[in-house]
């Protein structure tokens, strides 16, 4: 069972999304928070698997609570679930360590993938997202030009991390080992100063916060 916990300011979403989630035979949700401190208290005490995060809530907001949860509870990954798809919201999420982003009109099933997805360690976005943040790295300059310092093996890794593959999805894609990516992925981190996979991202689409 992939554990949840679900964090949004409205009873009236929280309530929909523990119902709908509830009928996905591998998932369970094992707690409810209403703003971004009570997001952190919970994930410390149930330690769930993702954290589905609203952005914009009282008290402390998503992608506060997010960067916060990397030091206090780094096992939970967060799939951000908003309304809002602008670029300022998803930059935001994404520097602060947030392993997906999604909106509020996806469906159960596109939800139940995206946690899965995310408990597996992949990268997950919204289509729409996901299709916005490859097209606007395609009109910046590649990875090997904006980061002289990455290898062009490097920097074709950078690519494919991008696009949310995981280590073993990279391995296979370039006929290389796991070890052998996981290598790669550590030096790409070293020498563009990532914390992890979602701040590569955001370094490589130019979405980092400054």
């Amino acid at each position: 069972m992939i554990r949840i916990l679900v964090v949004d300011d409205q009873a009236i979403v929280r309530d929909g999304l523990v119902t709908v989630l509830g009928l996905v035979p591998d998932l369970e949700v094992v707690g409810e928070a209403a703003n971004g401190v009570e997001a952190i208290e919970l994930s410390v005490s149930l330690d769930p698997d993702v954290v589905l995060m609203d952005l914009r809530m009282p008290v402390l907001g998503g992608a506060d609570a997010t960067a916060r949860l990397r030091a206090e509870a780094p096992r939970s990954a967060v799939v951000v679930l908003t309304t809002y798809g602008d670029d300022a919201s998803i930059a935001a999420a994404l520097a602060a360590g947030a392993r997906g982003y999604l909106t509020k009109d996806a469906g159960r099933e596109e939800i139940a993938t995206a946690v899965r997805s995310t408990a597996n360690g992949q990268m997950t976005f919204a289509r729409g997202i996901g299709e916005r943040i490859i097209g606007n790295l395609a009109t910046q300059p590649s990875p090997r030009e904006r980061f002289p310092q990455l290898t062009p093996r490097e920097a074709e890794v950078l690519d494919l991390i991008v696009t949310g593959r995981a280590n073993a999805q990279i391995a296979t894609d370039l006929f290389l080992s796991p070890s052998t990516v996981k290598s790669y992925v550590n030096d790409i981190f070293a020498k563009l100063g990532a914390r992890d996979r979602a701040h590569a991202i955001a370094l490589a689409t130019g979405r980092a916060a400054s």
